[in-house]
């Protein structure tokens, strides 16, 4: 960190992307630097974080995909505190479906999670979040070319197929769900869409969200991508340019980049007026 700030006036970060990581040149710094300073970038990533989870018009609205609640398991609990609709699509959707006691095939699923998923459901179901899973989806018997595939309902998924995408039910489904929303969160696509044949419904679903007059806010690279993709980008409130550190604020974590900031702009406060700073 020293070497980093030698001959240095003005720390500025406008790396939100980072900002998860308590690396030297992002953390560290700011307690040799002597200003520091929140880049343009990153202000906006917090301002409009802030205004979505903190401070929201409501109903707020999250849309969560993707492949696994491993990976957003302190993103959803969080969530749970502050949202009053909760949709879950992508390979996502299979664990609290087969937790339901639906037939997933050889979809993806969290098998060590199926108990958590209950819970989550459960806790939805107490603080009268409303919880919308897929009602149909996308089925193959292979994800690569040369499989069959065809739409089913939840109930109807054979045992030997994959789940690949939600259906044109729930699309519509999901899209009710946004009508009347003042805000919305999306993180992760609704199925895999890396595959043309299964990128409908998160296709579909950048529409319905475009087509909102909400305040939108996406996270996420896949989600991004997705928006290029489907030509609705401008269409956006706000797109985060972080993947690990939207995740980790939607988890309710202070990020060691910006909690790097806010100590420097204290401490300094305080040498300015000679009195603590909350």
């Amino acid at each position: 960190a020293k070497k980093l700030m030698k001959g240095v006036d003005v720390f500025v970060n406008d790396a939100f992307a980072v900002a998860h990581r308590a690396h030297a040149s992002v953390e560290a710094v700011t307690r040799i630097a002597p200003v520091c300073v929140a880049g343009y970038l990153m202000w906006n990533e917090v301002h409009y974080f802030h205004k979505a989870l903190e401070d929201p018009a409501r109903p707020l609205v999250a849309l969560i995909g993707g492949a696994k609640i491993s990976s957003k398991l302190g993103a959803l609990l969080n969530l749970l505190k502050h949202v009053d609709k909760l949709i879950i699509g992508g390979a996502m959707a299979n664990t609290f479906l087969k937790a339901k006691g639906y037939e997933v095939g050889h979809s993806l699923v969290d098998d060590n999670l199926l108990d958590t998923a209950k819970a989550l459901m459960a806790t939805a179901s107490a603080k009268k979040v409303k919880f919308y899973l897929p009602v149909d989806v996308v089925i193959t018997t292979r994800l690569d070319r040369g499989g069959e595939t065809k739409i089913t309902t939840v109930q109807e998924v054979p045992q030997d197929w994959i789940i690949a995408d939600i259906g044109p039910a729930t699309v519509t489904l999901f899209g009710e769900a946004l009508q009347n929303a003042k805000t919305i969160i999306w993180n992760g696509p609704m199925g895999a869409f890396e595959y043309d044949a299964f990128s409908r419904g998160t296709m579909a679903m950048v529409h319905k969200v475009a087509e909102s007059y909400a305040l939108t806010i996406v996270g996420g690279g896949d989600t991004d991508v997705a928006l290029h993709k489907a030509g609705e980008f401008q269409k956006f409130s706000y797109v985060s340019t972080g993947g690990g550190a939207f995740i980790e604020l939607l988890e309710g974590k202070k990020l060691p980049g910006i909690l790097a900031l806010e100590t420097w702009a204290k401490k300094n406060a305080r040498k300015r007026t000679g009195r603590n700073v909350a």
